[in-house]
């Protein structure tokens, strides 16, 4: 049997316009800091380009020892020194972030460094120059996020669209609900961007909280 986390994690649940609390447990993933904007170029497009290999390397190590599993959807952190370049005024410019991707539970330490190894072997076959490696591979690292108590919905559509539905999970719906917020923004991406029309973008947007 194939694990897929989308269905079953509790915590990829979400509908869309509806705010929904839960605890998240802690969980561990793969991830590249970087600064500025998101895109098809540029230091996000290279974390991307370092995480994914790595992602499907340690799913294929996982299915050889009978543990197969879909890889998970992309995942990132947000946020800047100002929150209304995020929130509102979509400065892109100013953004920070931490790409992810999440992995199960039995991925060690060592089948993780085993997979960074074989990235850059396999790099390296091809081109026989080690240049040719992702050139954020040496920015990948497995930690664990835990973020506890948080708040989620489903957005549809355009991520510039989101400020509205964030807005009103920021300034309404949490404070309405005795709570504060704490950590970083963190969204989900069930679908590629490339190929998918904006309209029909589903993203899943998470803020941890606490009670105030």
């Amino acid at each position: 049997m194939k694990t897929d986390f989308k269905k079953t994690l509790d915590a990829y649940k979400a509908r869309h316009n509806q705010f929904r609390l839960l605890d998240v447990a802690p969980q561990r993933y793969l991830m590249v800091d970087g600064h500025g904007a998101p895109g098809t170029q540029g230091e996000y497009a290279d974390a991307l380009a370092a995480l994914y290999p790595v992602a499907y390397t340690l799913k294929f190590m996982s299915k050889a020892l009978d543990r197969d599993y879909v890889v998970p959807p992309l995942e990132a952190l947000w946020w800047a020194e100002d929150m209304a370049a995020f929130t509102t005024g979509r400065d892109k410019s100013q953004w920070d972030w931490t790409a992810m991707i999440l992995t199960p539970e039995w991925i060690t330490t060592q089948l993780f460094e085993d997979a960074i190894a074989s990235v850059i072997a396999k790099s390296t076959r091809k081109s026989r120059d080690d240049a040719s490696a992702p050139v954020s591979l040496g920015k990948v690292s497995l930690e664990t996020l835990n973020e506890g108590l948080c708040v989620q919905t489903l957005h549809i559509g355009p991520y510039d669209d989101e400020a509205e539905t964030l807005a009103t999970m920021h300034n309404e719906f949490i404070p309405e609900q005795g709570l504060r917020m704490t950590g970083k923004h963190h969204e989900v991406y069930f679908n590629d961007f490339r190929r998918v029309e904006a309209s029909a973008l589903r993203t899943l947007l998470r803020q941890p909280v606490e009670r105030a």
